[in-house]
């Protein structure tokens, strides 16, 4: 995503100019409300910069507002300026897979409970060093992250797990919603996620699971940068979410 915004504003530019993100996403993660920040002395109306980037953006991607806001060491950075990264993460709970949701939602064929799901997750609430839910190749300074939310929601067949933190380690929510999907098949009983997150050992936690279903929602800051973000980030798919 990154590499084809830097090509499109290059192009609406006629310059290069190097971008920075609230956070990354792994291939195949999709991102409804990724925020981007960039330094420039170009001077344009915010609908241009939309209008105009998104003509040279393939159709996966897309600049849905944008907003000049001051820079420079004590302005804004999408990254460090952020409060807090809602993830949504979508299962589709059937016997058979849906050719509708490939690429979309995580599958599981298994079924699943989610009320048992979500009593597990409660464990992980709070400031913790999540390691037990870290890839071994993340190169965060540290693996302390607060999380302030987790919620696992039934949607018919579809199950959405949401979780709201400060920042979150590579692979970590992927690797979250992996546990708890042991929990929702009765492999696990609840009280194993908490024992997962005390144990700090990655080994001894479920393995990834499928990128499809994860969608990166929505980075909040504080309401001083004026930002015009949507308020519904998971507009796309047809229900309501938690957090939104």
């Amino acid at each position: 995503m990154q590499d084809s915004l830097e090509q499109a504003l290059a192009k609406f530019c006629q310059c290069a100019l190097s971008t920075t993100c609230a956070g990354r996403t792994d291939a195949g993660v999709h991102a409804l409300g990724q925020v981007v920040h960039l330094d420039t002395d170009i001077a344009r109306d915010p609908f241009s910069w939309v209008r105009g980037v998104n003509a040279y953006l393939p159709a996966s991607i897309a600049v849905r507002w944008a907003a000049e806001v001051a820079g420079g060491d004590d302005g804004f950075h999408a990254r460090f300026s952020a409060l807090v990264r809602t993830y949504h993460y979508v299962i589709y709970n059937h016997p058979v897979r849906s050719p509708l949701w490939h690429g979309r939602a995580g599958w599981a064929f298994r079924p699943l409970d989610a009320d048992a799901m979500h009593a597990a997750a409660q464990a992980l609430i709070g400031e913790h060093d999540f390691s037990a839910f870290r890839a071994a190749e993340c190169q965060a300074a540290s693996p302390v992250r607060k999380m302030q939310a987790v919620a696992v929601d039934r949607r018919g067949e579809l199950l959405i797990v949401t979780l709201r933190a400060n920042a979150f380690l590579q692979h970590m929510v992927r690797n979250i919603v992996g546990s708890l999907i042991q929990v929702g098949s009765a492999n696990r009983p609840a009280a194993w996620v908490g024992e997962l997150l005390a144990s700090r050992n990655r080994e001894l936690a479920a393995p990834t699971f499928s990128p499809d279903g994860l969608y990166l929602a929505k980075v909040d800051y504080d309401a001083r940068w004026g930002l015009p973000q949507q308020c519904d980030p998971l507009h796309t798919l047809p229900f309501e979410l938690p957090f939104n």
